[in-house]
């Protein structure tokens, strides 16, 4: 069964969805869930997809450039739609959704609503190579003082923006790595399965993409990891026993959604990390009662 669970297919599609929990978790870390990640998936593997099958890009440049494209429709997007909070940004961010998906079914150039075929070039390596590039990455930021900045735009913006912090910045900031991402994710889930088409990029996917991080929790970077590896697998190891859980996959994991929302509100892996403080030029620590006497 292990070996099953190891084969190149599961490495990929949990790679996969690990780095697109990473891109929900940026943006949640600054306090903003969105459902426009599906989107961003959508246009990451468009424009790389066009790049690749029509030009005869490299997969390498074709996902710079569509993570480039992600980026800064993340920012378009982001000036506007972060200026509104709770119920109104999962409404505007599901608009988002749904018109890039409609935009797509209607652009015959990328094949409207027949998708397009012939991607190729991701591997199982290169996933999981990502993986660890990004995942290295995202633990120096969780350990820098940059964590702190996000960590105050998430819990309180009235005291943060007292302390100086650009809250606006910080969100669009967040906001924009994480749809890189989720291009990224798109960009890598598209040359592995071939085709891509337009109903693969629903409301439904973004909301599975927030709920690894719902699950996993929001508190640190392994939460999303977590929630991506159960829900990508869960389905593969009842597989193996025969069950017609995949059937009710959605069902349970909305279920689960319920109880943690009801019950653990953080996530199952709730816990912090420890970030380093930034220096004040100026100050210096004071290592004894002896000593602060001494400066007075």
């Amino acid at each position: 069964m292990i070996a099953n669970l190891l084969n190149g297919d599961n490495v990929v599609f949990t790679g996969v969805n690990i780095i697109l929990a990473w891109g929900v978790y940026l943006s949640l870390m600054t306090g903003t869930l969105t459902f426009a990640m599906a989107a961003f998936m959508a246009i990451g593997a468009y424009v790389a997809g066009v790049l690749t099958v029509n030009f005869g890009w490299p997969l390498a440049p074709a996902a710079l450039a569509g993570m480039a494209a992600c980026f800064f429709g993340g920012l378009m997007v982001g000036f506007p739609a972060l200026r509104v909070r709770g119920l109104l940004l999962m409404l505007v961010t599901t608009g988002v959704t749904f018109s890039v998906q409609v935009g797509i079914e209607n652009i015959e150039y990328v094949g409207g609503v027949q998708g397009i075929r012939g991607l190729s070039g991701t591997t199982p390596a290169i996933v999981a190579g990502s993986v660890f590039v990004i995942g290295g990455l995202l633990w120096i930021l969780s350990h820098s003082p940059l964590q702190r900045i996000f960590d105050a735009a998430r819990e309180d913006e009235s005291v943060a923006a007292s302390l100086g912090i650009n809250i606006v910045f910080v969100r669009v900031a967040g906001f924009a790595v994480g749809a890189a991402l989720a291009g990224y994710a798109g960009v890598l889930w598209g040359h592995y399965v071939f085709f891509i088409a337009p109903q693969n990029f629903g409301i439904l996917e973004s909301v599975f993409f927030a709920l690894f991080v719902v699950l996993g929790g929001v508190n640190n970077m392994w939460g999303p990891v977590f929630g991506a590896v159960i829900i990508t697998l869960v389905p593969e190891i009842a597989r193996e026993f025969g069950s017609g859980f995949a059937e009710y996959r959605q069902l349970f994991f909305f279920g689960v959604l319920v109880v943690l929302l009801l019950f653990r509100s953080q996530g199952v892996l709730s816990f912090r990390t420890i970030s380093l403080k930034a220096p004040i030029k100026g100050l210096r620590p004071v290592t004894s009662v002896s000593e602060e006497r001494a400066d007075d």
